[in-house]
């Protein structure tokens, strides 16, 4: 029997039939199993968590059924509240899948601190960008005798002397005291 002989016989066309039957109903019942277990077309809303604590957001989390998942806090934002949230992602409104995790930002529980740096025998013109750099302010400028005009004699915060290497929360204001160029 030769090829093309076989290919038209009434045995090839009814098994290549059945095969095409049989790949089209197993496509359809994994079609249906997909829709089915993926819960296609089901979505779920984010809720908006900006500024909200942390128990209201899982609360709210809960309800629609989702997860939350808390990241690393970041630079304190003192528009919000303490521990509240900050940033979410996705974002608010987005449609997800229940059970999605949704990673938020808190805000820490203030400015993080920072080693305030030796400004002593530096001049105001090196010392308060140097400050104003790291994110500390400059506050009150006090002048005393002393030779050196605008010399950084001391660093004052809360009315105390301060020492390099303290710790200061960030945005602190520290205030200075400066040599006025005339002798003691």
């Amino acid at each position: 029997m030769s090829i093309f002989k076989f290919l038209v016989s009434k045995t090839f066309i009814k098994q290549l039939l059945l095969a095409i039957v049989a790949l089209v109903v197993l496509c359809f019942i994994l079609l249906k199993w997909l829709k089915v277990t993926t819960n296609h077309g089901d979505f779920e809303t984010v809720p908006n968590l900006t500024g909200k604590s942390i128990s209201v957001t899982k609360m709210e989390l809960e309800e629609n059924n989702l997860v939350m998942q808390i990241q690393d806090s970041a630079n304190f934002n003192p528009d919000y509240p303490k521990f509240s949230v900050i940033e979410q992602d996705p974002p608010a409104g987005a449609k997800v899948k229940e059970d999605r995790k949704i990673y938020l930002t808190l805000n820490p529980s203030g400015y993080r601190k920072i080693l305030v740096p030796n400004l002593k025998e530096r001049t105001l013109r090196q010392a308060k960008p140097t400050l104003e750099a790291l994110g500390f302010k400059v506050g009150k400028l006090t002048y005393v005798d002393n030779i050196g005009k605008d010399i950084v004699l001391k660093m004052i915060y809360k009315g105390k002397e301060i020492k390099p290497k303290t710790e200061l929360a960030k945005t602190s204001k520290i205030d200075l005291v400066l040599g006025n160029g005339k002798r003691p």
